[in-house]
């Protein structure tokens, strides 16, 4: 396969109604699209890859400016080069041929999915396929933010009740925890609810978390910071409420060195973060063997990376609900055809490669900015 052309695509997605977490407040999202053409034996298709980078840098180091740069100025020429050798282009190879800029895991993992999605299409495969995945839906949880108010909470919790999802996830911060998780688990009972505290708190919280434990919670998600090991694995002797890791996992080393030190039992996987698909596999597996839990987790995706995630969840290691919602839950309008959750579920794309693409209407509409790079000619 060949890699004759890469275009990066930025879109502007304005939100349903505003998303806040315990580190900011989100009114649209701008995705990061890289749009390979691939060629191989006559045939010519599209790769695409989204890059789950937030425009600031305040849930990891990575930002949207600096990640279009790196693609730009690094990624995509170190794999043009790597071709120009007469080095076989494979998603597989991507990492290698991209491997000595250091960190950079969300502009790589939106390369290597392009590729991965392009080298798919010429095979006539799906991405479920390629995994081993057998099962056409999986269930479908959402992530509810930090609200204004109580009963506004309540209100929009009560409307994704409504709608059938198979599991909420509650927003929380510091003043904002044990009482909302009180007031959703009095109005809604013993629904499937678990929280996310995007790293803000200490370990001299413990008593405040402490308090979450009567309320049954599936899991407490990365409560303290990045790189704190060692005191979440100090925390979960203090807690009945199973600790998940999030922004801690970056690589399937260091998941294994927080299996090791016993600082989680359940993991989110989000593609992105860790680097791809290829490692957030590894990283399945790695959980697998551990017995520790896993889901898929999301970072408001539009249907590209949405579509992706769901064939990702099929994978056994995945019990637990992910944060794959219905395109509707953000976008008035997505990019691709929605993703629709029915029955608390979603379906597994089932069409070559990722299965979904842009119409090509919704995408001229959002997009704000491109970038175009064309392989040298061959030798």
């Amino acid at each position: 396969m060949r890699i004759d052309r890469v275009e990066l695509i930025t879109v502007r997605m304005p939100l349903v109604q505003p998303f806040t977490t315990s580190f900011s407040t989100q009114t649209e999202r701008f995705p990061l699209l890289v749009r390979a053409t691939a060629s191989d034996n006559g045939r010519t298709v599209i790769g695409w890859g989204e890059c789950v980078a937030l425009a600031d840098p305040f849930y990891s180091p990575e930002y949207l400016d600096g990640a279009r740069e790196a693609l730009q100025r690094f990624l995509v020429p170190l794999l043009f080069d790597w071709q120009a050798a007469g080095n076989p282009i494979t998603a597989q190879t991507v990492n290698t041929a991209v491997g000595h800029v250091v960190g950079h895991r969300m502009a790589k993992g939106a390369l290597e999915m392009a590729v991965l999605d392009a080298q798919l299409r010429l095979q006539d495969v799906s991405f479920a396929q390629h995994l081993g995945v057998t099962r056409d839906v999986v269930p479908s949880g959402v992530s509810v933010g930090i609200e204004e108010s109580i009963p506004a909470l309540l209100d929009l919790v009560g409307d994704f009740v409504d709608q059938g999802y198979a599991r909420v996830k509650l927003k929380i911060r510091p003043g904002w925890d044990v009482e909302p998780v009180r007031a959703v688990r009095e109005r809604f009972g013993d629904i499937p609810l678990q929280v996310d505290a995007n790293a803000a708190y200490l370990l001299s919280d413990a008593p405040v978390l402490r308090e979450l434990d009567p309320f049954n919670l599936l899991l407490i998600e990365q409560p303290l910071a990045e790189e704190d090991l060692r005191q979440h694995a100090l925390l979960a002797r203090q807690l009945s409420t199973p600790i998940c890791l999030d922004e801690s996992i970056v690589s399937v080393q260091s998941a294994a060195d927080a299996i090791a030190l016993g600082a989680a039992s359940v993991i989110n996987i989000k593609p992105g973060r860790v680097g791809g698909y290829l490692e957030a596999t590894r990283i399945h597996d790695l959980a697998v063997a551990n017995g520790i839990g896993v889901w898929c987790g999301g970072m408001l995706e539009t249907g590209i990376g949405r579509a992706a995630n769901a064939a990702l969840a099929g994978l056994p290691g995945f019990t637990l609900p992910g944060d794959i919602s219905g395109s509707d839950r953000f976008y008035k309008q997505d990019i691709t055809d929605p993703i629709v959750m029915k029955d608390g579920t979603v379906s597994i794309p089932g069409g070559p490669g990722i299965g979904v693409e842009p119409n090509p209407a919704a995408l001229t509409e959002a997009t704000i900015h491109t970038a175009e790079l064309t392989a040298p000619p061959r030798r």
